[in-house]
């Protein structure tokens, strides 16, 4: 059996290995013919040679990734693991640009690549399509690109909608004001702003107009000018309610969709207007998709396990 021993000379093992030796029982999972072993700050390896040269490489590969952003946790792991490699891992060198600042001086940035690239693609593109499962940071990529064009005067108000399709977007048999009628369905996103906006300067711009969150039958009939306009949970538009949102693109303004296709809440045989929309769109100019996967997952870590599950169950059907 042939052996490899690796020593780290740069990095505190007890921080490489985390936690009861976390980070290790993670390698030992995606090398299960390998038998590791960590003591002190060497890790002996031993196995078949071609299988030691492919742990070589990808432990070198974990290094930089530490020495680079000082930190190693189970979705980095993942990620480089998996990955081709460093391009599809690694963020651009300019990854670390802070999107906004947000309450209590929380630096708020693109966790991952395809964060990242959604970034790049609405700094390019007037219209952008985000699509990929829970958890990918869409919507909250998404809100922080918005709130930043606020702040920096690039716009001078926030859309924020989504088809409020649990009710049908007939909201008029629940009880309360229109108001409280509409706040469940958009919980998420005042969740996001909540986070980026200090509480009484928000309430200040939804009173005056500035930020605006409304279901999609709110937008019939209007011209969106002058705005960042976020259109959320987008697979559960119909084919007329996306055409209708599409076209209210007024001038000086940012559309950003989000939605994952696997969550379609429409009633039976209903095409989904963001299906439709991604196979028509796709190859007209001013108009960029980015699509954001499981290695994207920033929620706990048990949401990658679940999407992992429910893919199984959805392949076979």
């Amino acid at each position: 059996m042939n052996e490899l021993v690796l020593e780290l000379t740069e990095i505190s093992p007890r921080e490489f290995f985390g936690q009861g030796n976390e980070n290790i029982d993670l390698l030992k999972k995606y090398f299960p013919k390998l038998k590791i072993v960590a003591r002190g700050n060497k890790i002996k390896v031993y196995g078949d040679e071609e299988l030691l040269e492919e742990f070589d490489k990808r432990f070198d590969m974990l290094t930089q990734h530490f020495i680079k952003y000082n930190k190693i946790d189970e979705n980095s792991i993942e990620r480089v693991l998996t990955s081709k490699d460093s391009e599809d891992y690694q963020s651009p060198e300019n990854s670390g640009e802070t999107l906004v600042h947000g309450v209590s001086g929380r630096r708020i940035k693109a966790q991952t690549v395809n964060q990242r690239r959604l970034v790049d693609a609405a700094k390019k593109n007037d219209m952008v399509f985000a699509i990929g499962p829970a958890g990918t940071g869409k919507t909250y990529t998404g809100v922080a690109l918005a709130v930043k064009a606020l702040k920096e005067k690039q716009v001078k108000r926030i859309i924020l909608t989504r088809p409020a399709v649990e009710a049908g977007e007939n909201l008029g048999f629940l009880p309360g004001d229109l108001k409280e009628k509409l706040d469940p369905y958009m919980q998420p996103l005042y969740d996001a702003l909540r986070d980026m906006i200090a509480a009484e300067k928000l309430a200040h711009f939804i009173e005056n107009g500035t930020i605006q969150i409304a279901p999609m039958a709110f937008m019939r009939g209007r011209t969106l000018d002058n705005a960042f306009v976020i259109l959320d949970e987008a697979q559960n538009t119909t084919h007329a309610q996306m055409k209708m949102f599409l076209t209210r693109m007024g001038k000086n303004a940012k559309f950003l969709i989000t939605g994952d296709p696997g969550q379609i809440d429409l009633p039976r045989r209903t095409i989904s207007g963001l299906k439709e929309a991604l196979l028509i769109l796709q190859n007209v100019s001013g108009i960029e998709i980015v699509y954001l996967d499981d290695k994207d997952v920033i929620r706990h870590k048990l949401v990658k396990k679940v999407i992992d599950a429910y893919k199984t169950i959805e392949h076979q059907n």
